[in-house]
């Protein structure tokens, strides 16, 4: 009896203390993705005012540390400083390394790797994906991205919900579901100047 009830409180304790491990390092994580978004925020209204042909409003942010089945594509309001809306969004095939949910990127073509920076984003066309939009890099680690075709697209297979785990990967190109697309479409059509899109690390 004595033995049973000892091993009932060493696992309850040794669950508590792993509930306890996990949420401290679940918020950490959380605090490191607030940071790197506010300095995301701020470069980008660096670089708004700066240049007048960028949308003042709005811009999209992607953080690629956040992993691929949880939100990650932000639209963020700059005028009352809130995420407006959020979805999933793939990164490409090349960016995956030998560890899962650590990354790598790359300005090279043929590299099916996504490029972090700054893109603004282009006038639409009807691809092989359907309706997408074209991008264009603004930093030298995104540079070749009109050269490489990198668009913002969608594809049937991206999840429109959060899942656990990771999801299917583009060839380079910031894709996503369909339904979360067309939000972000009519953002973007109703748009009379550029929008900024950043992806970060």
């Amino acid at each position: 009896m004595k033995k049973t009830l000892f091993a009932t409180v060493f696992i309850l304790l040794a669950f508590a203390v792993y509930k306890f491990v996990y949420r401290n390092e679940n918020l950490k994580e959380d605090k490191k993705n607030e940071e790197r978004f506010s300095s995301q925020v701020d470069e980008v209204k660096k670089l708004i005012k700066k240049d007048s042909k960028y949308n003042q409003d709005i811009v999209f942010l992607i953080d690629m540390k956040i992993p691929s089945g949880k939100n990650r594509f932000f639209v963020y309001d700059l005028k009352t400083n809130k995420i407006i809306d959020q979805g999933l969004v793939a990164h490409g095939l090349g960016s995956e390394t030998p560890t899962k949910g650590k990354l790598k990127f790359s300005n090279v073509p043929n590299s099916l790797s996504t490029s972090l920076g700054r893109y603004s984003i282009g006038n639409s066309y009807v691809g092989k994906f359907g309706k997408a939009y074209r991008l264009y890099g603004l930093d030298t680690t995104n540079s070749n991205a009109f050269k490489r075709d990198i668009v913002f697209h969608y594809y049937y297979d991206v999840p429109y919900k959060e899942k656990d785990g990771y999801i299917c990967n583009s060839f380079g190109c910031p894709m996503v579901n369909k339904k979360y697309f067309e939000r972000i479409a009519k953002i973007i059509d109703k748009s009379e100047s550029d929008i900024l899109m950043s992806i970060y690390y």
